[in-house]
């Protein structure tokens, strides 16, 4: 029990002595109770004497707060470890100290700076190595700050020292969400705009097997006629159109197959994306301490975006390898476009490598960030890789459930407040954390996108550039 005059909140920690050491508890819910009226009928008698209970019993002395604690470890300092026997009856509860609760959860001093545990004034500062080696998963609905989250993790990446450790990061931004870093004069500098438009692949660059992959409804008879030609003119510059021209002139590929490998080049030809180099090249593109963004808002063709992550993707990761860049992280947004659970091969070109990345990525310090409004149409192998995720709200069933199945030490409870977050509150569970851990994100230091403009504020702006341009064309009359 608690004294009324003590205010405690659902999800606030608290401390007990035990045996085992300090017990560290989540309140699971709080509820108030007065025996005076613990029996509704002798209440119904005295109010029907026409006297307030409070004139006849002194009820306010004999109210309650009742916190039902769930015990999440024990501390032993520093590090915590499993509650094995209970705390006794009678034993003060208090709360936990900030340096008890960063401890406790594995926070780190010298960490990224995501926010504060609520109800608390301790920083949520994660070690780099524990959020980003062994994979991210950044999972809610949209408009509950998928966005605005990576944005505060943008945010503090660039804001390393050389001597912190840094990493190069790119993300192929399907909604062009984080231009706006390109606009703001803390970041600007450090940060590489490249629209989808301008993305080159050099198609002399591609080994048979890439190109095969993004061809995936080529025969093997056909996919073997392309390497031929290929083979034949290994180390020399060529676009699609000389493949094309290759291909028409071959007196040694049968009709159909010449038909279908036509059909097949021009479309690659007509996506825009190949041709006789790449763009841009890794040294623009990966940068230690810098962020580059690959805009894929100015396309809606779904294949077009997946052969360029698929081709991004493959690429830093075969650099990587072999040490010829910086560690990196590779960010995805919308992931479940780009690697599906349930599609043929033919509608999902990017997933092979991204599932690669997310197996051996670690290996090589080459790591992944998915961000997904729909966990359930994420493949449940690359999910399952991610050994860190941070769930802000999620309200579709089907989600919850498989977040539930997918991220180990999430309690029933606890999966049950994913429903209801408040929009800039998120669970962080899995490697980066020793426990599963609520934190009310902080607020962005650079420019917000345009993108995530309120309705009303977006029309309104709308209509103030309609009315200008009609301004300056009267004048101009």
């Amino acid at each position: 029990m608690i004294n009324k005059d003590t205010i405690v909140r659902r999800g606030q920690f608290v401390q007990l002595k035990t045996e085992e050491g300090r017990l560290i508890g989540r309140v699971a819910d709080v509820y108030k109770t007065n025996r005076y009226f613990m029996r509704p009928e002798s209440v119904k008698e005295y109010q029907s004497s026409g006297k307030p209970m409070d004139d006849i019993f002194p009820v306010s002395d004999w109210e309650y707060l009742v916190a039902d604690i769930s015990a999440v470890g024990v501390y032993k300092g520093p590090g915590f470890g499993e509650c094995l026997f209970p705390p006794s009856p009678g034993t003060i509860v208090v709360e936990p100290e900030n340096e008890v609760l960063a401890s406790f959860f594995g926070l780190d001093e010298s960490g990224l700076y995501l926010g504060s545990i609520p109800h608390h004034d301790t920083d949520v500062r994660i070690n780099l190595t524990r959020l980003l080696q062994k994979h991210l998963a950044i999972l809610a609905i949209s408009g509950a700050g998928k966005s605005y989250l990576t944005g505060v993790l943008m945010e503090e990446l660039l804001s390393r020292k050389p001597e912190q450790g840094q990493i190069a990061t790119v993300i192929l931004d399907t909604h062009g969400e984080y231009s706006s870093f390109s606009r703001d004069p803390v970041f600007s500098s450090q940060t590489r705009i490249f629209p989808v438009s301008e993305v080159q692949i050099g198609l002399s660059n591609l080994s048979p097997y890439q190109l095969g992959e993004f061809m995936p409804n080529l025969s093997h008879v056909q996919l073997r006629e392309i390497m031929k030609l290929m083979r034949s003119i290994r180390g020399k510059a060529y676009g699609v159109s000389d493949l094309i021209d290759m291909v028409e002139e071959s007196d040694d590929i049968k009709v159909a197959t010449r038909d279908v490998l036509i059909s097949v080049l021009e479309e690659l030809r007509m996506s825009g994306l190949f041709g006789v180099s790449d763009y841009p090249p890794m040294n623009e593109l990966v940068r230690q301490g810098g962020l580059s963004v690959i805009d894929l808002s100015g396309t809606t063709n779904l294949r077009k975006k997946q052969i360029v992550a698929a081709y991004i993707a493959r690429k830093l990761f075969n650099i990587r390898r072999n040490g010829m860049i910086p560690p990196y992280m590779l960010v995805v947004e919308e992931a479940h476009q780009f690697v599906p659970e349930q599609a043929s091969k033919e509608s999902a070109i990017s997933r092979g490598i991204l599932t690669t990345m997310a197996r051996e990525g670690r290996k090589f310090h080459a790591s992944l960030c998915l961000i997904s409004q729909r966990p359930i149409q994420l493949a449940t192998t690359v999910l399952s890789q991610c050994n860190t995720h941070i769930i802000l709200r999620v309200t579709n069933p089907y989600d919850l459930d498989h977040i539930g199945k997918s991220s180990e030490g999430i309690t029933s409870p606890v999966l049950k407040q994913i429903s209801s977050l408040p929009v800039g509150t998120g669970l962080i569970v899995g490697e980066a954390v020793n426990s599963p851990l609520f934190v009310r994100i902080r607020s962005r230091k650079s420019r917000a996108s345009d993108k995530g403009l309120p309705l009303e504020q977006a029309a309104a702006e709308y209509h103030k550039r309609v009315r200008q341009k009609i301004k300056d064309a009267e004048g101009f009359m």
